[in-house]
């Protein structure tokens, strides 16, 4: 926000990777806080018809793949909000490369391609519109390249890897694909002027948001993951939990998948506390729907539990009724601009 690959490579001890894989993405964090102090110049394309368009364009994809996200979008200014609309199709377009339509066409090579793609385009070198709002956005906003290079480097880990031996690798994949994001959208949201904070506390509570949707994603997608194969759950913790991989693929909701549900939820939600300590930190145009975005999220942790830790055939759906009711909760935040207000 290092492992070993399974290629019968010994790992090393659980509690050396990750003070290795805390330190390394602590590193990335640290350099994405020093870049806010740096003045950055307002460079790239101004053929302003064009800046628009791409990024109406951005703005139409947002709208049709992340329709909840799309609405909290629309509570920001003009400027942040374009810029928000770019960089997530930039990472939607990176993860359709390994899991969209063309998925099995991909190979490594493809995504080193995608990645010298990724240079130019903060070299101001665009090759299609949406390139060109995200070039635009990087030359406006305090934006490093090394969480869009570590999100491509998450996409290779979902080409070589479907399991993960403990939370210590999943945490670096969660930062790869997730965390990533988080680390992206502070210079876009905005710290606010009279925040006491320090910017690495704020960037490493995005970091943690980002941990937090991405476990949760992961919990909510279980019994579609093992359909294709795949498990992205610690495996020293099904172990210990008595839980086989044939119990995962046939759907088995047992005693102990409840427990361990528990426990995972749990994690989570540790994740999602720590990130509410930089929404509250963010400029006043951007808490709203931060925290609508966090509230949302974190129910569908609640739905899990609602269907009896049923993850494996019954989807965990939060519905409109409950998105809206959330929306007052998020605005009370907001404005208290404290996490502390409930």
């Amino acid at each position: 926000w290092a492992f070993t690959l399974r290629t019968g490579v010994p790992l090393i001890s659980s509690t050396a990777v990750r003070a290795y894989s805390e330190e390394k993405v602590h590193e990335v964090v640290l350099k994405q806080a020093a870049l806010v102090k740096q003045q950055r110049p307002n460079e790239g394309c101004k053929d302003w018809d064009l800046l628009n368009e791409a990024y109406e364009r951005c703005g139409e994809v947002c709208a049709e793949y992340a329709k909840t996200f799309y609405l909290g979008t629309l509570l920001m200014t003009s400027e942040r909000r374009r810029a928000i609309w770019a960089i997530y199709v930039w990472c939607r377009r990176t993860d359709e490369l390994v899991d969209g339509p063309n998925a099995s066409h991909i190979t490594p090579r493809a995504l080193d391609t995608w990645e010298k793609r990724l240079d130019n385009i903060f070299q101001g070198r665009p090759y299609d519109l949406f390139d060109a709002a995200l070039s635009h956005t990087v030359s406006n906003y305090a934006l490093g390249i090394q969480p869009f290079k570590d999100m491509i480097e998450g996409m290779r880990l979902d080409l070589l890897k479907t399991r993960y031996n403990n939370f210590d690798e999943l945490y670096l994949y969660c930062y790869y694909v997730a965390g990533t994001v988080g680390l992206m959208s502070v210079p876009v949201m905005g710290i606010a002027s009279e925040s006491k904070a320090s910017i690495e506390t704020v960037y490493s509570a995005a970091l943690a948001l980002g941990i937090a949707n991405q476990l949760t994603n992961i919990l909510r997608d279980v019994g579609e993951d093992g359909r294709r194969g795949r498990i992205y759950l610690p495996q020293d913790e099904l172990a210990s939990a008595g839980i086989s991989e044939d119990e995962i693929f046939r759907g088995q909701v047992s005693d102990k998948w409840k427990i361990f549900m528990k426990n995972q939820i749990k994690r989570a939600r540790m994740y999602f506390d720590e990130a509410e300590k930089g929404v509250a930190e963010l400029t006043e145009a951007s808490r709203w729907p931060m925290w609508a975005s966090l509230l949302l999220y974190r129910q569908i942790l609640d739905v899990i539990e609602e269907n009896d830790y049923n993850n494996f055939t019954k989807r965990a759906y939060v519905g409109k009724a409950k998105k809206f009711a959330s929306l007052p909760l998020a605005y009370g935040r907001a404005i208290m601009g404290t996490s502390k207000f409930f």
